[in-house]
């Protein structure tokens, strides 16, 4: 157990480098702001009430606020690589600045589907929602280019947040695990990206065997790299809402910042999947954006996201409830929480009957 001594070096060690991350990151949004390259036209501005800088701000230091006390309370650990690589970090940093006249000039002309009409090699095949220049970002999903840059381009996006909301995941699989044994279990990340949630995942439980899907190959090429520190890692290139496993498959589900993403039909089809491939008495936690409602005062900056960084089916998500996508499986809701801009929702499904019963 550690000293006191030992944990206040940690929460001293946590805060300064939290510090520095949100610094770096909330300031390069506002560089890019400047340089108009996350600035939406002022006519298409809802209407309604914003958060203020400061009101966001403080709810970015609740949200690690609340990363802290997990860590302290032994849910996980202390991030592996909570300050960078000061290279890595320039480097990004210089490529992502790159792109911002880039990004300005596709969202003044509506330049969402170049990524369609002129394809990139391999990405013929893809389903046509996803083959568009998400947030406005070149190449969409589907570079090498576009995949070495996403993690830094969506902590720029939450202010040096998005590491801390995606570790909420780690609670209820926490939960879940403890007193399991798991090197003989298997969890599945649902676009799963470039792997940064896995990484956290395989930090905390090494011998957990996890599969990282997606559908895009530069970004399960940059996961593999991304888990190469560890063992017992997948990836499989395949659509959320047509995964090519077995029934039953997989011990934990998580899903982060997928659903947002998908038509309304095509969401309905990936949660009856996920709730498919899960085993009995397994848990499914999905994370996405904050919808309407959940924070009343984030409503307004939620109609402008999808104006500011073409999200084309965002308006349809945060409309309506997405748990009873997976309510209506058969799986029980066990947890609900929301962490800055992001709503986490844990559900269960139930455990096998006994024979005879």
């Amino acid at each position: 157990m550690a000293t006191v001594t030992e944990r206040a070096a940690g929460r001293v060690a946590y805060a300064v480098g939290q510090a520095a991350r949100v610094g770096w990151f909330f300031g390069q949004y506002a560089l890019a702001a400047r340089l108009g390259g996350n600035r939406p036209d002022p006519d298409a501005r809802p209407p309604g009430p914003f958060p203020s800088t400061a009101e966001v701000l403080a709810d970015l230091r609740g949200l690690l606020r609340r990363d802290w006390r997990n860590i302290e309370a032994g849910l996980y650990r202390m991030p592996h690589d909570l300050v960078g690589n000061p290279r890595r970090l320039l480097a990004d940093a210089a490529r992502f600045l790159r792109d911002v006249p880039e990004v300005q000039r596709r969202r003044r002309s509506g330049g969402n589907a170049e990524v369609f009409r002129a394809p990139l090699p391999g990405s013929e095949k893809l389903p046509r929602y996803y083959r568009q220049n998400f947030h406005f970002q070149t190449d969409g999903y589907l570079s090498d280019r576009s995949a070495r840059l996403y993690d830094h381009q969506v902590e720029v996006l939450f202010g040096g947040g998005a590491d801390a909301m995606r570790r909420q995941v780690l609670v209820p699989v926490a939960e879940h695990l403890h007193g399991r044994p798991v090197r003989d279990l298997r969890l599945l990340d649902v676009a799963a990206g470039t792997g940064r949630f896995l990484t956290f995942v395989k930090d905390n439980w090494p011998r957990l065997d996890v599969t990282a899907l997606d559908l895009s190959a530069p970004y399960l090429a940059q996961a593999r790299r991304t888990l190469a520190p560890w063992s017992r890692h997948h990836a499989v290139q395949a659509p959320a809402e047509a995964m090519p496993f077995p029934d039953a498959s997989f011990d934990v589900v998580t899903c982060i910042f997928l659903l947002h993403e998908l038509p309304r039909k095509v969401r309905a089809r990936a949660a009856a999947e996920m709730a498919r491939v899960l085993k009995p008495g397994g848990l499914l936690v999905v994370m996405d954006s904050l919808q309407t409602g959940d924070k009343p005062r984030f409503d307004a900056l939620l109609r402008l996201f999808p104006v500011t960084f073409h999200e084309p089916y965002y308006g349809d998500y945060v409309a309506r409830d997405f748990a009873p996508l997976f309510t209506a499986q058969g799986l029980a809701e066990e947890r609900r929480d929301l962490a800055f801009m992001s709503k986490l929702v844990a559900f269960r499904r139930s455990a096998a009957p006994v024979a005879g019963s």
